[in-house]
């Protein structure tokens, strides 16, 4: 969100897990289930060390309401833009929310699509099997 170029292949969390949650500012599944991780997310990254990475899928023309958005929900998450989705498509996900766990090793490990109230408890849980 800050102008930089990341490269995907150079995501991690220092050998634990991490968590990538594609959304978009118009999705409220999305924004739900971000809304709902950010009440738990400073017990989750104590408990496990997990690290969250949003990436937003919004194209070029609404990139300019993600960083709005985010500040609006307080969401502490590592927020990345894919406007050309780029990425998205690189994983051959179709519809968001998609929600993805890699382990400490960078193997993708859990992956999810939609979004119901409660489902990210099933997230923590994975993430937990993964640090035990």
């Amino acid at each position: 969100m800050d102008g930089q170029t990341v490269k995907t292949d150079t995501l991690s969390n220092n050998g634990k897990p991490f968590i990538i949650s594609f959304f978009a500012t118009w999705c409220k599944p999305c924004n739900r289930e971000l809304s709902a991780i950010q009440e738990v997310y400073e017990d989750w990254q104590e408990e496990t060390g997990v690290k969250l990475i949003a990436v937003s899928t919004d194209q070029a023309q609404n990139i300019n309401k993600v960083k709005p958005l985010v500040d609006e929900h307080e969401w502490e998450y590592d927020v990345l833009l894919d406007p050309n989705s780029d990425f998205r498509r690189a994983l051959g996900i179709q519809m968001i929310p998609f929600t993805l766990i890699i382990d400490g090793k960078g193997k993708i490990v859990y992956k999810h699509n939609g979004y119901t109230d409660g489902a990210e408890t099933e997230l923590i849980e994975k993430v937990r099997e993964l640090t035990k």
